[in-house]
């Protein structure tokens, strides 16, 4: 169910044609409007938004031959809440005449590839036309000859329509959203300085600010329903066993003092929800204003160290909210930064809303290189891990799902929530322990969940920088979560602090630039954070950032997956990373360039 304010974006679909009547237009009406239908259906049968529901498709009912007909497309497309825009077309069409010149929406063209008529002279010459006005348009066009007749769509169709409209669902999704800042900058970390024109520059955002005082506020004033805290606690009691108290025994809180933690971090959890997405039961209880939320599509709490100095840490309400599931059962994950580090909470937002799937927030901690390890251990690494490690590691903020108890054809993976069982949810609770905060990071003390990703699951790490003078960048590594012996786990893991949820993290090398090896992806990392996705999906984050003319600073993505607009390679074929930061430059942020 979709739990924010606004309505969920569509795909607005629509068939250009040649205009030319008396025979030509008439001959190619019903081959491009089946074309359209043909898209949709497609589409509305593969694709999910993050909240569950099919991905709708508003299909334009007339063809486009004329500019008028394009314009009342594009009041269509407003009156339909239409994010993003697929033309098709099997013939010619007048290029300038017939594109989507709707303002600040990703569009993309597919140009039938078949020799009846000239689709792909239009595609290009269209492609041509969105260059020339500034506005780049992604362009489709199959490998292979198709007969006019033929109503499939190639392979390679397929899959370039699917990473468009998932990127461009991605974009529409952010607009006119919010992030929650929870408190303020946390420990000096950069990312915690949340920067207003990166958000609606660039992501169509705005920015709303809370002081974790409201926190103690609304715990204080029983601003929350007491009803689901009830329920909160007799599930959190019977599914969240404690783990190991890493403190000395004359620091130890009590038995008292520890309960009366975890009913207060259950509170911050309802609490951190409600000021993210609001609670209509809360009006019933004469709270209407905290009942309205700020419409969050993600957020970040500071908590160090003004409030973990104090109050128990947050912890335990990152992990549960950006998990797939609570006291309420199995339900969207939510979008919640440790640390308010909101750079890399929008590099978890990118992949929830790329994937579908809960995210996992981590430090870039520490580079293990396979001497290192023989050292410290005796033991040499092998398989994936072979040639070194990055343990990934942090208290906050990484979903349960990431612990690898959700299994699909006998391999562990990290589900969408909508494919998630009831068994799954025990059995990646059984494998997580709460431990005690160390008191030393944390005074106030808390939870922590401690958990070790299983088995060799594909992911893809993540990060958003932004540099001044240039701006944000997008930095990307697929690898494995690999599997190491036990004994080699618990040396390395209990050197840093082993309370805390592990990610053994083997980067793929390709022998060249940042990934020549594993010390140099550690090295090359732009912050001390970043955000885990499940599969290889860094193709995906390529092209919802050319959408959003983020440039990508390094990744290891093989060439034949990336997508970006056609117009990229006018600014350079040889050296694509290069071509992508002038692209980027040249057109900027989408929303930093508002068109009337």
């Amino acid at each position: 169910m979709y739990r924010l304010n606004g309505k969920l974006p569509k795909v607005g679909i629509r068939a250009t044609i040649d205009g030319r009547r008396k025979g030509v237009r008439e001959s190619l009406e019903d081959q491009a409007m089946n074309m359209a239908k043909m898209v949709a259906t497609f589409i509305e049968e593969n694709l999910k938004y993050p909240s569950g529901e099919p991905v709708q498709c508003y299909v334009f009912e007339e063809t486009i031959g004329r500019v008028s007909e394009a314009a009342r497309c594009e009041q269509k497309f407003k009156d339909n809440n239409v994010g993003l825009s697929l033309t098709v077309t099997p013939c010619w069409c007048y290029g300038t005449e017939t594109i989507d010149c709707t303002p600040n929406i990703p569009k993309a063209i597919w140009g039938f590839n078949g020799t009846e008529r000239p689709g792909a002279v239009y595609l290009a010459a269209a492609a041509a036309a969105h260059g020339q006005i500034g506005d780049p348009v992604f362009s489709i066009y199959g490998e292979h000859v198709q007969d006019g007749t033929d109503k499939e769509i190639p392979q390679d169709v397929k899959e370039k329509i699917l990473k468009f409209v998932e990127a461009g669902i991605a974009m529409a999704s952010m607009r006119g959203k919010s992030y929650l800042s929870i408190g303020s900058v946390s420990m000096g970390i950069a990312g915690s300085i949340v920067n207003p024109e990166f958000f609606s520059d660039y992501l169509g955002m705005r920015n709303e600010y809370v002081d974790m005082v409201e926190l103690k506020r609304r715990i204080d004033e029983k601003i929350y329903d007491q009803e689901e805290f009830k329920k909160a606690m007799e599930w959190t009691r019977a599914n969240c066993l404690e783990g190991e108290d890493c403190n000395n025994s004359y620091i130890q809180k009590s038995r008292e003092e520890k309960d009366r933690d975890w009913e207060t971090v259950v509170k911050m959890t309802l609490i951190m929800r409600d000021l993210m997405i609001g609670n209509e039961k809360l009006k019933a209880l004469g709270f209407l204003e905290e009942a309205e939320g700020h419409n969050a599509i993600a957020a970040g709490f500071q908590g160090q160290r003004q409030w973990t100095d104090y109050m128990p840490n947050g912890d335990f309400s990152e992990a549960i909210l950006n998990s797939s599931f609570d006291w309420n059962g199995i339900r969207e994950s939510f979008v919640l930064a440790t640390e308010n580090d909101s750079l890399n909470g929008v590099a978890m937002l990118f992949g929830h809303l790329l994937t579908g799937r809960a995210q996992i927030f981590s430090d870039v901690r520490t580079f293990w290189s396979p001497e290192a390890v023989e050292r410290v251990t005796g033991k040499k690494l092998e398989g994936k891990a072979e040639k070194g490690l990055i343990h990934l590691i942090n208290s906050g903020s990484s979903s349960l799902d990431g612990t690898g108890e959700q299994m699909k054809d006998g391999k562990r993976l990290m589900k969408p929530f909508w494919e998630i069982t009831p068994e799954e949810v025990n059995k990646c609770l059984e494998a997580t322990k709460w431990c005690e905060a160390d008191l030393g990071y944390f005074r106030g003390g808390g939870y922590s969940s401690q958990f070790l990703t299983k088995g060799e699951m594909p992911i893809t790490l993540t990060r958003i920088n932004i540099i001044k003078g240039l701006g944000p960048v997008l930095q990307i590594a697929q690898g494995y979560a690999v599997d190491i012996p036990k004994d080699i786990h618990d040396i390395l893991d209990r050197r840093t602090n082993f309370t805390w949820p592990t990610t053994w993290f083997a980067p793929i090398l390709t022998g060249k630039g940042a990934f020549t090896d594993v010390h140099t992806v550690m090295d090359t990392w732009g912050a001390n954070h970043g955000a885990i996705s499940y599969g290889h999906v860094g193709d995906k984050f390529i092209t919802l950032a050319s959408m959003l003319r983020i440039p990508v600073a390094m990744h290891n993505v093989p060439e034949e997956k990336i997508f970006r607009p056609k117009v990229w390679s006018s600014f350079g074929t040889m050296d694509k990373e290069g071509a992508d930061y002038r692209a980027c430059e040249n057109f900027g942020p989408v929303y930093g360039k508002i068109k009337n």
